[in-house]
């Protein structure tokens, strides 16, 4: 047997279950969920002033909405920066 055979292992390989579940992406959905689980559980309605009106909003819009402008300015620059 030449050693690029594997024996029916699972999960060893850059494709396997270690090259999916690396600790970068287990903190990253602990971090997602924790957030999501931080914007549901804040339901009531609250007023935001959005520059010059006040608009009156439940706060896990106003929360969800901040969440992903970030996330979308944080992919972006690190797009930018490879």
């Amino acid at each position: 047997m030449s050693p690029n055979t594997s024996s029916g292992g699972s999960g060893g390989g850059p494709g396997g279950a270690r090259g999916f579940l690396t600790p970068g992406r287990i903190a990253v959905a602990v971090v997602a969920v924790l957030t999501l689980v931080f914007i549901f559980e804040n339901t009531h309605h609250t007023k935001i002033r959005l520059l010059i009106p006040e608009v009156t909003m439940p706060l896990w819009v106003a929360l969800l909405g901040t969440g992903l402008i970030g996330a979308l300015c944080g992919a972006y620059f690190m797009r930018r920066r490879k």
